[in-house]
């Protein structure tokens, strides 16, 4: 039987759910094992209707993921990365990007190579100050290989992108922070904590709303303009039908009836 290299918790009453890479002592690095366990992990959120967000992290305070294990990666080849394994990572990374519940990547240290890509398919990047992000792969005479160069470049642009992956050379929190690479930077051993505030945040919102919008955004950088248009105006349509936004609304009169009242 494998070893759990993975944790899952919920937390919040089962709100969301808390995914942990658990190999501190290898700075949490991807291995094939890890892998099929994050999917796994990442799966049974997705499917569960109780979670409405997915916090991912890495144990202990100095990685997120240090990327590849290296010690797999040798003895990776050509045949290898064009059969079922590589397509186990890239299903990964787009289960995160794609699920209709946010994701977060809580960036506890550094991140880099596939640590990364997995943080660039997420919704949201929290970092520790502490952290670096990066993309070395060039150095290692291969290139980002799930995403990298693809989500990355979506985010930052093409200049930036091509500086990281070119060079390999990682970025500070806060540089990451100006480009647009993650949302916040926490004070280091206030990720995860920082992370929990936005699921709290997230999860109080009608979920199906959350999963259009994020679908809708996510099409504009796959479809053209009017095509992206008709897709945000069909769920528009749906969504003023549905029994959420006359909750929402209805939650919305009686708060400010509340205010009133005291205010009175």
């Amino acid at each position: 039987m494998s070893s759990a290299l993975v944790t899952y918790e919920v937390e919040a009453d089962g709100a969301w759910a808390l995914i942990t890479i658990d190999r501190a002592e290898r700075r949490n690095a991807l291995n094939n094992e890890v892998v099929a366990q994050l999917l796994a992990g990442v799966t049974r959120a997705r499917d569960d209707e109780s979670v409405r967000a997915v916090i991912l992290t890495g144990a202990g305070d100095r990685a997120f993921c240090a990327g590849a294990d290296m010690d797999e990666l040798r003895r990776r080849d050509h045949m290898s990365e064009v059969g079922p394994l590589s397509a186990r990572r890239r299903e990964l990374a787009s289960l995160l990007e794609r699920m209709p519940k946010p994701t977060i990547a809580a960036v506890n240290g550094h991140a880099m190579g596939g640590g990364l890509e997995l943080a660039l398919a997420c919704t949201f990047r929290i970092a520790s100050e502490r952290a670096k992000l990066g993309l070395p792969e060039v150095t290692l005479g291969i290139l980002p290989g799930n995403g990298g160069t693809q989500r990355l470049a979506r985010l930052v642009g093409m200049g930036r992108a091509l500086e990281m992956v070119l060079t390999g050379t990682p970025v500070e929190a806060f540089d990451a922070l100006s480009m647009g690479l993650v949302h916040r930077v926490s004070p280091h051993g206030q990720v995860l904590d920082e992370a929990r505030r936005l699921a709290a945040q997230l999860v109080a919102l009608p979920p199906r709303a959350l999963a259009a919008a994020k679908e809708s955004v996510l099409a504009s950088g796959d479809l053209a303009l009017d095509a992206g248009i008709s897709l945000e105006n069909k769920w528009f349509a749906i969504l003023c039908g549905s029994p959420e936004k006359s909750a929402a609304l209805d939650a919305r009169d009686a708060a400010r009836s509340g205010v009133g009242d005291h205010k009175s």
